[in-house]
């Protein structure tokens, strides 16, 4: 008898560490183009053992090729790739990556199929003549994901703000390793893109979105968008530009006003372009 409870123990210990083993073997290998591309966006692959996960899916095709070219490199089988956020950057590559990996399920939650269907016509407008040879030959929508988590061998990766004011705008949380892969709530060393949140309630729910962020205590985070090397910093860094645009935009008397008052702010950030068309759409004086 005491042989069988000394066997069981045993074996409850070895599953137990192989449990803690298969959670702390999930990896992330970022894939961000830097300033080769229109966008510095990141993708993230997620392995396991043998699957991956793939977080987001470039914008241009040349990018999207060598994304698949670094999925092919993990020796890993992609079963899904996931969309966090319904802007362009984040989905145009699908065309050329389900033709390569067909048999991978493709993924995002309703509130970012909603904002894609909604708006992939009048963006594949204005971005197709600038993209050249690098638009997609189509779209792809995702289908909707059920639930709130995706799994990978076993382990879960929580999408976290869809039950908030801003459910287009999550990011996931792999509490296993404790990571964050931001998606379009958190930047690092680039001017935001504030002109799809125009209102000071849009603000307050992305500064409270990052709160959660911090309170998680994440061992790493992959902004959505950075140049250089992402940190744990990124957190801060666009929760303090986000005040400092709404505390500059108050008091310019234009966009001119505006960008230059963000440039002595922070003189070394790159994507000068994000900020000009942001400040335009800030003080009214273009549509967005």
């Amino acid at each position: 008898m005491l042989s069988t409870l000394k066997r069981l123990t045993l074996a409850t210990a070895a599953l137990a560490f192989a449990a803690h083993a298969s959670a702390a073997d999930l990896k992330l290998d970022v894939y961000n183009p830097g300033e080769a591309a229109i966008f510095p966006v990141s993708s993230v692959l997620v392995s396991g053992a043998k699957d991956a996960i793939l977080v987001d899916a470039q914008f241009g095709k040349s990018q999207a090729e060598q994304l698949v070219q670094k999925i092919r490199a993990s020796g890993k089988h992609l079963t899904t790739i996931y969309i966090s956020h319904g802007d362009p950057d984040y989905y145009f590559g699908l065309d050329t990556l389900t033709a390569a990996f067909p048999d991978a399920k493709v993924l995002a939650p309703q509130p970012v199929v909603d904002h894609i269907k909604a708006t992939v016509a009048g963006k594949l407008a204005f971005w197709g003549p600038k993209m050249g040879a690098d638009k997609p030959a189509k779209t792809i929508v995702p289908q909707v994901l059920e639930g709130h988590s995706l799994t990978l061998e076993g382990q879960q990766l929580d999408v976290i703000g869809l039950d908030g004011p801003q459910p287009d705008r999550s990011f996931v949380w792999i509490p296993s390793i404790k990571a964050v892969v931001g998606g379009v709530v958190v930047a690092e060393n680039i001017h935001l893109w504030m002109a799809d949140t125009q209102s000071a309630q849009s603000h307050k729910d992305w500064l409270a979105t990052l709160q959660r962020i911090e309170q998680l205590k994440p061992h790493t985070v992959i902004p959505g968008h950075y140049l250089g090397n992402p940190s744990l910093k990124s957190v801060a860094f666009t929760a303090d530009y986000i005040k400092a645009f709404d505390s500059e935009t108050a008091k310019a008397k234009d966009s001119a006003a505006l960008i230059a008052a963000m440039k002595k702010r922070y003189p070394t950030l790159a994507d000068e372009s994000s900020l000009e068309l942001s400040a335009k759409v800030a003080k009214g004086e273009m549509k967005w």
